[in-house]
């Protein structure tokens, strides 16, 4: 007889390799087919409502790393979700207007001015379609579930309906306005943008001290004075109508060198470094109050520049004269405004000086920097000529500098409702909890919203004008455009004329002729985006509002979570979420941002095509992805490696359960014995642990909780006994099946509780199962924790005193085999002496600890004194070679090997079980 064939092997056609990069598309086409995503639906209908309500990418270029981390941590928590008592419907969406599929188009040789704007507006649209599917194609790739065959569009025309009547209900509430003041104006996309559009990077500019000399010193200063202010933007000073200063500061005249300059006498002293002052003298000092409607004169144009109080200024840094161009900055304009000074800003809409500016007429205003400065030395106003380095506002689409520009814009205010935004706020969950101060502050501190953008690839703002000027905002037209815009798309804005496109027979006192004309401005993209809640919350049956969660990258506490949050409580008086979840972004091993030029980019399809989708995923679980993420390829080979863990943990649990029917062979929890009991008590552990950890949408803690189950608790403890129980013992013994029962619990847990992280490799482990439950584990639910009490307590502690000693009789093992006292660990005998206070703790009947500790021989000392044993932390332990033969089965050193004449290379144990089940 070959007593190999007597032991009862694990048995298990589940591969070790995932081989995922094949394997998985193949999965992926079998969801479809079976509409997946539709069944989890239809199972959890009825139950409590969870809504992540996807906040939509842009629509242009293959997915970046961000992008990954951004869906695979949404698909996590709807998955979790669904499998835990709610109803998770997932529809994505995209962001399809604005400037960057414009520019696409141009820099594929697009012509715009050879067709008209709804021509080129429908190639726009066409080229989104296509970024969509490219998009949508490697979303699904990730494994990322949801209803891609529906999702929401921003270009759709039911979308921009309810964006339409979300513009109008604001404008009803008197929250829209137009108005003329400086805003953030980028030359290079020829168009206003919003705060959420901007980011700093530093810049080089130059440092300017520019005097203006009195005009009129109003008999407070006399007429040989001169102002001095400070500026690192030469090309606004043929803008500048007048120098502000604060009321409550103390100026002083300063003469240097017969020069008399007036500057805040906070700083003198350093004015006098700065400017290499080597002989002055304060002459004069008074409030700035007093200097109030004094007029100076321009350096080189023939006009007054008058001074005016604004508590704006600041003695931080420059003279305390603050050069005032109303056109060009917004503390300027309204200070000027209060002085009844219009806004004078002298460039076009591509940067470019105008006539109003006279010697600089043409040209680019960085170019006019120094053509100002040398104006200004010609005629003795500058003082000093510098550059600084210096964070300053860049278009985060082109990435080139913005400017302060005065246009007439539409705007959404702010201030009317603001207090209601920041209740909202308070009333709202935050994860992390510092993102409530950070929108808090924001909303706080903003100023009301550029909404207008002048560009052709967006939602139009739906407003008539009649002929005396008047604006055309009403109900009635409101309703109309959105109905029409439902029929027939936004393109109808551009394809029909105004008087077509007002309701049939309008009539307007402004418009005596019944002529008028349209917007021809569109809105922010953020208010596209902004207006979600509606278009899609609101607009699908199968969606709720508000949501129950909004999850996206820390940058939109500025984007997306600000204007969305704007829009709803403008006409709901609510947050569109009650909780807001937000992530960093991913960089590079040293922490740098990823990009072409650097070449440190880490494409998400790359790490796909070579490890699989899996393993973006279970990184992507890996990370405090609150914070910024470092990616690497060391990374992702780590997470392979506890990939390989998993894996083929949940195989050799597969392969020991595969003769065991759970109807028929279950041992109860009160038959099993403490060592079962106990890893049974710890999978109880693991679920409360990792259900906690997905509850608080702590993903590193499912990693690392399932993980240290794996290794800690089964491969290097439950898994290595049981071998010598479910190898060795007869098929039906009540120890074997008590460990399968286990096995079996445990095998079917785990793969549940990856599911919502390891979706592919979850299932392909369900196919293998024998389960009745359901077709596919993604139709299952979380498994509930089985309490025991006392009971449990009890076990812990026990448990916690004997895996201790165990890690010293580990210890003890491995240096006897460094010293060739024995070789593998069956071949010892080990003896344990424990202190005094803890004796006869290993001595048990209910636990067989030779089978504990992977030893053939094992006994309890209470001789202090033996000889060559290691004393270490909990423990006393000596090794010896075992007395005996080794069993050819079990592979332990028996002296009973050879009792039984029939079986004569088997122990005794061994013996008896081939007699009674290979007679």
């Amino acid at each position: 007889m070959e007593y190999k064939d007597t032991l009862l092997m694990p048995k298990t056609e589940f591969p070790m390799r995932g081989n995922l990069p094949n394997n998985e598309p193949k999965m992926q086409e079998k969801w479809d087919e079976e509409n997946i995503y539709q069944k989890v639906q239809e199972r959890t209908a009825g139950r409590p409502f969870f809504v992540l309500h996807d906040g939509p990418p842009y629509a242009n270029g293959d997915l970046h790393m961000g992008h990954a981390l951004n869906k695979v941590l949404k698909d996590i928590i709807v998955r979790y979700k669904s499998m835990s008592g709610f109803h998770a419907p997932y529809v994505p969406g995209w962001d399809t207007h604005g400037l960057p599929i414009e520019q696409a188009l141009v820099n594929k040789g697009v012509d715009r001015k050879k067709m008209s704007v709804a021509e080129f507006r429908k190639m726009c649209e066409d080229y989104a379609y296509e970024q969509i599917n490219n998009q949508r194609t490697q979303f699904k790739r990730l494994g990322v579930r949801g209803d891609w065959e529906n999702p929401y569009i921003t270009l759709k025309p039911e979308f921009e309906s309810r964006q339409i009547q979300v513009f109008g209900e604001m404008a009803k509430k008197g929250y829209i306005y137009k108005g003329l003041k400086p805003v953030y104006w980028s030359p290079s996309s020829e168009s206003a943008l919003a705060e959420a559009e901007i980011e700093y990077k530093d810049k080089k500019s130059p440092s300017i001290y520019v005097s203006f000399p009195v005009r009129d010193g109003k008999g407070v200063l006399a007429e040989d004075v001169k102002f001095l202010i400070w500026t690192t933007t030469p090309w606004t000073i043929p803008a500048n109508l007048g120098i502000s200063v604060h009321p409550a500061f103390t100026y002083a005249v300063v003469n240097v060198n017969g020069e008399k300059l007036v500057v805040a006498k906070e700083l003198v002293e350093f004015l006098a470094k700065e400017l290499e002052w080597e002989n002055y003298s304060i002459e004069q000092e008074l409030p700035g109050a007093d200097l109030d409607r004094i007029v100076a004169k321009h350096p080189f144009y023939d006009r007054d520049s008058l001074i005016m109080l604004g508590e704006h200024v600041t003695a931080d840094a420059g003279t305390g004269c603050v050069h005032t161009a109303p056109g060009h900055g917004e503390d300027d304009f309204y200070v000027s405004k209060s002085y009844g000074i219009d806004a004078l800003s002298p460039i076009n809409d591509r940067g470019v000086m105008t006539e109003e500016a006279p010697y600089f007429a043409g040209m680019f205003y960085e170019d006019a920097n120094k053509a100002v400065t040398e104006k200004l030395e010609e005629v003795g106003a500058l003082k000093k000529l510098s550059f600084i380095t210096h964070s300053y506002p860049h278009d985060w689409r082109t990435k080139k500098p913005v400017i302060f520009r005065a246009t007439a814009q539409w705007f959404a205010s702010i201030e009317l409702f603001r207090s209601d935004l920041l209740e909202a706020i308070r009333n709202t969950k935050f994860t992390p909890s510092w993102g409530e101060t950070r929108l808090f502050n924001m909303v706080r501190d903003r100023g009301d919203w550029c909404i207008s953008r002048q560009r052709v690839w967006g939602v139009p703002i739906p407003v008539f004008y009649a002929e005396n000027g008047d604006a055309i905002l009403t109900d009635e037209t409101i309703s109309h455009v959105a109905k029409l815009f439902r029929e027939h798309g936004s393109n109808v804005w551009f394809e029909r004329t105004a008087k077509e496109l007002l309701p049939e027979g309008f009539t307007h006192e402004g418009s005596p002729n019944g002529e008028f004309t349209k917007e021809t401005d569109i809105m922010d993209v953020w208010f596209d985006s902004g207006t979600t809640h509606q278009g899609v919350l609101e607009e699908r049956d199968d969606l709720v509002y508000p949501a129950d969660l909004y999850l996206e990258g820390s940058d939109q506490y500025r984007g997306w979570f600000n204007s969305s949050l704007t829009t709803s409580v403008a006409i709901n008086g609510i947050a569109p979420y009650k909780g807001l979840l937000s992530h960093g972004f991913t960089l590079d091993k040293d922490g740098r941002k990823m990009s072409k030029s650097l070449g440190n980019v880490i494409v998400p399809a790359k790490v796909i095509n070579q490890l699989g989708a899996d393993i973006v995923r279970l990184w992507v679980s890996s990370v405090d992805y609150t914070a910024d993420v470092r990616v690497s390829d060391s990374n992702f080979k780590q997470v392979s490696e506890v990939y390989r863990k998993i894996r083929n943990t949940i195989r050799f649990l597969h392969g020991n359960v595969a003769d065991f029917d759970p109807s028929a062979d279950r041992v109860s929890f009160e038959e099993m014995r403490p060592v079962d009991q106990y890893v049974y008590v710890k999978l109880q552990d693991l679920i409360k642990e990792v259900r906690t950890a997905y509850d608080h949408y702590e993903f590193a803690g499912v990693y690392h909780a399932v993980n240290n189950f794996c290794t800690g608790v089964l491969s290097s403890f439950y898994l290595d006994i049981a071998k010598d129980v479910v190898y060795i013992e007869g098929v039906n013994h009540p120890h074997r099946r008590a460990m399968q029962t286990v096995m079996y619990d445990t095998l079917i847990t785990l793969v549940k509780l990856i599911t919502p992280i390891l979706p592919h490799t979850a299932d392909e482990m369900w196919n293998y199962l024998n389960v009745k439950e359901a077709d596919s584990v993604q139709l299952t639910d979380m498994p509930e924790a089985d309490e025991k009490g006392e009971v449990a307590d009890k076990l812990r502690e026990r448990f916690d005193h004997l895996m201790a000693i165990r890690d010293d009789v580990l210890k003890a093992l491995e240096e006897a085999r460094n010293a060739k006292v024995i070789g593998k660990s069956l071949e010892a005998k080990v003896t344990v002496v424990l202190p005094e206070d803890q004796q006869g703790l290993l001595q048990a009947s209910d636990i067989d600890f030779a089978q504990f500790f992977i030893v053939s021989t094992f006994e309890e000392s209470k001789n202090t004194e033996l000889p060559n044993a290691l004393k270490l932390d909990r423990a006393t332990v000596l090794v010896e070679p075992a007395e005996g033969e080794k069993c050819e089965r079990c592979w332990t050193i028996s002296t009973t090997v050879g009792e039984d004449t029939t079986h004569p290379a088997l122990c005794a144990r061994c013996a008896s079980v081939v007699k009674e089940n290979y007679a």
